[in-house]
């Protein structure tokens, strides 16, 4: 069967695997570390090694590969990616304006397509996941250390020649930094600068201070019993557990990081006025206790129209989500 090689390539490992254009795994999922702070040369043969792994002698159609970072993939390179790095003096510099495409190509004389990884997840969750390569605009949002989005467009959604579904990128191919839509002017900072960012009261450490200060402030809570008095062990999965034995605490944290996350859901239905709106990322393991609260939340915001045509879900594919999304691409791509 004809097969493409989907790519998460990460900061820390490298994943890769065989997929065919109706998602099912055609090879063994390939992991390696990716040396993301050693430098190009070693990052750059650590996916290499991943890819011809992934094939098993065999000759893929194209490679997809999902990134964090700011991806021209016009030129097939990396334009910024702070997660890369190599250090000199002590000092680590981040990948600026990388070629990943060039020798990737010659070496296995295939297409290779790049992408972020958050609108490449929103692209694979449209094709393999809750789209079901069907709907008319499916917005998701990466919930995990930091908050990321994509937009994904079928063309009975947008009013002019289109054909397949088209991922939102933007004029300057930064589209869908969706965790930076504000919710609350002068709010919460975030890693990004700005003050009152969804992502600043939905990432993880986020979420996490809110359960360290309830503690510290003399809240009951079985979560101090399960980390043993050590709060640098609290988790969001903890904070899970903790809610479906009935924790106070840790439902009323996950209520008040669903509102948040609600409002954000809300203003952008308002935008995209999608039919699936899918939340992934490992903070989506909350399931209800974070999405029942939002669901809640985004009625109030978006307008009734746009909420009803909607649902709102977990994603389908969460762990293997920049995989697939590369694996997306590579498809979309072809298919094109």
């Amino acid at each position: 069967m004809a097969f493409v090689v989907g790519v998460d390539l990460g900061g820390t490992n490298v994943r890769a695997q065989a997929v065919a254009a109706d998602g099912s795994l055609q090879g063994p999922l390939v992991s390696r570390p990716s040396f993301g702070q050693e430098g190009q040369q070693r990052t750059l043969e650590a996916l290499s090694q991943a890819v011809e792994q992934a094939c098993e002698g065999r000759k893929p159609e194209a490679i997809g590969i999902a990134l964090p970072g700011h991806v021209d993939d016009a030129a097939g390179r990396v334009i910024w990616a702070p997660n890369f790095a190599e250090t000199r003096d002590g000092v680590a510099y981040g990948w600026r304006n990388v070629d990943v495409r060039s020798a990737l190509s010659a070496q296995f004389g295939c297409p290779v397509l790049l992408g972020n990884d958050a609108n490449c997840a929103a692209l694979g969750e449209y094709r393999f996941g809750a789209g079901e390569n069907k709907a008319q605009c499916l917005v998701l949002l990466t919930v995990g250390t930091g908050v990321g989005g994509g937009v994904v467009l079928g063309p009975g959604s947008v009013m002019g020649a289109a054909t397949g579904p088209l991922l939102l990128l933007g004029g300057g191919k930064m589209g869908g930094e969706l965790g930076h839509v504000l919710i609350r002017q002068g709010g919460l900072d975030c890693n990004a600068g700005s003050y009152g960012a969804l992502e600043a009261y939905c990432r993880r450490d986020a979420i996490i201070q809110r359960a360290r200060h309830r503690i510290q402030r003399g809240r009951k809570t079985a979560l101090w019993d399960m980390v043993e008095g050590d709060l640098s062990r609290l988790t969001p999965k903890l904070l899970t557990e903790a809610a479906d034995a009935g924790d106070a605490v840790a439902i009323d944290i996950w209520r008040e990081v669903g509102v948040a996350l609600g409002a954000g859901i809300g203003s952008l239905m308002n935008v995209f006025a999608p039919d699936v709106f899918a939340i992934g990322g490992q903070i989506s393991g909350a399931g209800e206790w974070l999405l029942e609260p939002a669901r809640l939340e985004a009625r109030y915001i978006a307008l009734p129209q746009a909420f009803e045509a909607c649902r709102i879900v977990a994603a389908q594919r969460v762990d293997d989500a920049g995989l697939l999304g590369g694996a997306a691409a590579a498809w979309a791509a072809l298919e094109a």
